[in-house]
This record gives structure tokens, C-alpha cells and sequence, in this order.
């Protein structure tokens, strides 16, 4: 293993498992390097299915440059809707070409609407809407631009292949990318830890105010004003501080200027404007942040991610999914017993099952053994417990497990040096990619 980058290290990810030095080069010089095709798994009717029983239409986006937030807002705008009414499986980077499965309820076929670089394609009705994480995974089309040392490939290429205890496939920890807390301001952890403490003034602050040298200047001013004079509550004044791309920003402080912004319940009522998605997202990104100590933690004692070891929990395959991707199925779960972990390892081997790791929340079980030892020891130094997250509406979270580890089939052209592979749901492209380039996390964004 090698020390991670300090970017990522500050979000938890402590090191590389493959010693091999790196390609170099960059990610997404332009959205075609970087191509993303959602791995279907959403059953729909025919569009002229009866539009009382599956008021859910259905269609596929080809999108180029877009995020999918700002997407479903153009959607929900163009068509005069709420924006709760536009649904979708999964949140792709804005820098790529992406096909994804959305869907709008209570609106005609032909009423959804066309968009600059988007390309919609009618898939038929449905009598609920498109959730997070209705998909099986994903498959990945990326080019890296400007190698160093391309040449490099074959020995990280041998790293992970051993690290996946495979000969076929690669596997790297399944960890959540620097993207997953904000790539040029990774703040969502920050602020989901305030939300989870149920500090509400300060979860505000934090996303207002929280600047980083990556971002532009006219934010970095806007913020560094905003803190020095937060406690003026100037809220009016503060919107016009922000610049206008900042959107979310200038929702909360509007919040503060309607209801006075004087008491807890206020900076409450300004987060829950933010979209249901981005609430849940706050949170989310503390449960990650976790997350990735604890598998850090993992490789440091040196205890394995294909193997199970005593005290672990592991969860079995998805029998249904596609067979391009290993898809764990975190609804079945068994704690393996040091009697029985020879047995397990026998499943882990053949892709059946997999270890697992906390994205810890109320209904969170810790593992016992060592896995439990770095299971508490993250919680204790973050001063988190389960119980924190029984929290109001969309905040709150029961928790579930996570695989630890991701392994994928994975072809390489050499020019230009394009990487094919599939990820299950849930799973960053950036986490294998991250391997091969071994350079500063902007390049991967």
C-alpha cells in the first residue's frame, strides 16, 4: 500500500492498496472522455398502459454536460410541475455523457420535454416512480488524456487483480469517491455532521461559508465576508453577496431573510428547502465519510477484503442481477461465526457473498471481532452513535451495510488509453480510475 493523496485522505480514503506507480493524466478534458450507461433494472408497462394505475411515464436521457439535479429542475420547470414529481435512479457528474432512467408523474408522453444536449427516449409507464437506486449498476466508457506512463497500466492492472484474489477481475475497496462530499468544496460530510448533532445554525454556516482555495474567487470573497459577519444576520445583505450560480446557497440565506432567521427551528426550515434528494444527501455523506475510515482502518491492520475474517458480516449476491456486475444484496445479511468462516470464504470466492462495512444509522448492527473493534473505534472518534440519526423527515436514516470491496472485468485500449468496465449501484468509477492515475483528486473530476 501506498499514503493516499491529502484530499482524499481528508475524506477518509487513508491509502492506495496497489504499489505500482501511476499512469498520470487526466479525467474529463471533455464530457465525451467520460461516458456513462445506467445498467437497467425497472420494469415498466407500454405507454398506453392505463394512466390511473401507472401514472408514472418513464423515459431514458442521453445527457451531455448535465447535472442531474439541474436537469430534473429544467424538467419540472418547462413542464410547470413540482420538482418532487420528477424522479430518477441514480446522480451522474456533470462533465460527461450520461444515460439514465427518469420518471414524470401525472403529465402526457409526448408533454416531456426536449433540452439543450439531451436526447429523451419514451421507455413506457409505470404505477410508481423511478427511485434511488432502482438500477443494477452502471458501465463505464473512460478516456484518460495525456498520460505519463501509460506503460504502467499492467503492473496496477497485477496489484488490483491480487487485491481481488481473482485472476480475471480487479477489485479496490469500495470507498466513496472525493466527488461524493463536493469535488472542488468537499463540505457535505461537514455539514451533514451538524445535522446530525441537530445543530442547525451551524449545518448552515458550514455550507454557506466553508471555502476552499479550488473554488472561484468571487465564492471564496462571498464566503469569507458572510463568516466574518454572520452573527450581523444581514441576510438580505448576504444574498447579494452570493453570487447568483450559487443556488443553493442564496435558497438557504432567502429562507433566513423570510422567517427571521432569530432561532434553531428557522436554519431547520432553510435546510428542508433544499430538495428531499440533497436533505437525505447531508446525512448520507457523514455515513460515508465513516465509511471510508473504516475501510481504511481495514487495510491498515492488514485484515483481507475478499476473505472474511471471524466477527464479520457479510451479505449475499443480488441473484437477479445482470451478470456484467456483482451486485451484493444488503437485505440478506450473516454474521460469520469462527466456525463457519471457511464455509463463507467459499461463497466470497465465488462472487456469491460479500464483507461488509456500516453506513451506520438507527438500525445499525456493528460486527463483532476486529471488524467490530474498527467499527466502534470510528464511531467513538467521530462521536457518532446509531441513535443520532433519528432525525426529522428526510434526515433521518435507518442505516444499511455496504460491501467493502467492488471487482469488475476490466479491458484497456492503449490510444487513446480508454478503461471499459461495470460497477454495481452505488459504486464510483473514480475508485478504480484513482489506482491507475495515482494523482491529485481534481484530475479525476
Amino acid at each position: 500500500m501506498r499514503e493516499a493523496h491529502p484530499d482524499e485522505r481528508a475524506v477518509g480514503v487513508d491509502w492506495y492498496v496497489s504499489d505500482a506507480d501511476g499512469v498520470g493524466g487526466r479525467l474529463k478534458t471533455s464530457a465525451a472522455d467520460f461516458r456513462v450507461r445506467e445498467l437497467e433494472a425497472f420494469d415498466v408497462e407500454p405507454l398506453d398502459a392505463d394512466p390511473g394505475s401507472y401514472p408514472h411515464v418513464v423515459f431514458r436521457a442521453t445527457l451531455t454536460n448535465w447535472d442531474t439535479n439541474d436537469f430534473a429542475d429544467s424538467v419540472s420547470k418547462q413542464l410547470g410541475i413540482s420538482r418532487e414529481r420528477v424522479s430518477w435512479a441514480g446522480t451522474k457528474d456533470k462533465r460527461a455523457v450520461t444515460t439514465q432512467l427518469f420518471s414524470v408523474k401525472g403529465v402526457a408522453p409526448d408533454a416531456i420535454p426536449d433540452a439543450d444536449e439531451a436526447e429523451v427516449e419514451l421507455v413506457g409507464r409505470a404505477g410508481r416512480p423511478v427511485l434511488f437506486g432502482d438500477l443494477a449498476g452502471n458501465a463505464f466508457e473512460i478516456t484518460v488524456r495525456d498520460p505519463d506512463h501509460p506503460e504502467r497500466v499492467d503492473a496496477v492492472t497485477d496489484d488490483l487483480r491480487a487485491f481481488s484474489g481473482t485472476d480475471d477481475r480487479v477489485g479496490v475497496p469500495n470507498v466513496f469517491g472525493p466527488q461524493r462530499f463536493g469535488s472542488q468544496r468537499p463540505v457535505t460530510h461537514l455539514v451533514g455532521r451538524e445535522v446530525v448533532r441537530e445543530e442547525w445554525e451551524r449545518a448552515v454556516r458550514t455550507y454557506v461559508c466553508t471555502r476552499t482555495e479550488a473554488e472561484r474567487d468571487d465564492s471564496f470573497r462571498a464566503r469569507s465576508e458572510i463568516d466574518d459577519r454572520w452573527d450581523e444576520r444581514a441576510w438580505s445583505e448576504f444574498v447579494d453577496l452570493i453570487p447568483g450560480r450559487l443556488r443553493y446557497e442564496r435558497s438557504l440565506l432567502s429562507a433566513l431573510v423570510d422567517n427571521g432567521g432569530t432561532d434553531p427551528a428557522d436554519f431547520r426550515a432553510a435546510l428542508e428547502r433544499f430538495p428531499t434528494n440533497l436533505q437525505s444527501m447531508l446525512v448520507n455523506a457523514v455515513q460515508s465519510y465513516a465509511f471510508n475510515r473504516m475501510c481504511s482502518r481495514r487495510l491498515n491492520r492488514g485484515l483481507p477484503f475478499h476473505e472474511a475474517v471471524a466477527g464479520d458480516v457479510v451479505c449475499f449476491a443480488d441473484r437477479d442481477a445482470p451478470q456484467a456486475v456483482e451486485l451484493p444484496d444488503v437485505g440478506r445479511l450473516q454474521r460469520v461465526d469462527a466456525d463457519r468462516v471457511d464455509t463463507v470464504n467459499r461463497h466470497l470466492d465465488r462472487g456469491r457473498a460479500f464483507v461488509t462495512a456500516p453506513l451506520v444509522g438507527t438500525d445499525t448492527e456493528l460486527a463483532d471481532g476486529e471488524q467490530g473493534d474498527i467499527e466502534r473505534d470510528v464511531l467513538d472518534e467521530m462521536d457518532l452513535a446509531p441513535s443520532d440519526f433519528e432525525l426529522p423527515g428526510a434526515f433521518h436514516s435507518t442505516g444499511i451495510r455496504r460491501a467493502i470491496l467492488v471487482r469488475t472485468g476490466l479491458s484497456v485500449d492503449r490510444d487513446p488509453l480508454t478503461f471499459s468496465f461495470a460497477l454495481p449501484k452505488g459504486s464510483y468509477a473514480t475508485t478504480v480510475l484513482r489506482e491507475y492515475l495515482k494523482t491529485e483528486p481534481t484530475a479525476l473530476t
